[in-house]
């Protein structure tokens, strides 16, 4: 499961791109950026996929344009994971907002 979480520090914002499994709860890659665009998305991708070797695996997001660009689901597909998006207009598919709320708290 992947989400992006916005921090403010000092005057400016960044962006945590994280990649969370699901069965162990751990966060398995992540990104800090000063940008919104999928390049951090997909270095927190690459970030799981160089610890974990996995293929073949179900990537839940949210339907942000990160996850919906050519970059990352081209990424996806090269290592044969599936993509899952949570139903439009329903922010609660996605559960990882729930750990993001606490990080920006």
């Amino acid at each position: 499961m992947s989400d992006i979480t916005y921090i403010k520090v000092a005057s400016h914002w960044v962006y945590l791109s994280v990649f969370i499994d699901l069965f162990s709860r751990k966060v398995v890659g992540w990104d800090l950026s000063n940008s919104l665009g999928a390049e951090s998305t997909c270095n927190a991708l690459k970030k799981y996929l160089q610890t974990s070797g996995n293929k073949g695996f179900l990537a839940h997001s949210d339907r942000g344009v990160q996850y919906v660009s050519e970059e990352f689901r081209s990424l996806l597909e090269s290592v044969h994971a599936e993509q899952s998006m949570s139903r439009k207009g329903n922010c609660w598919d996605t559960q990882s907002i729930i750990i993001n709320k606490v990080i920006s708290a």
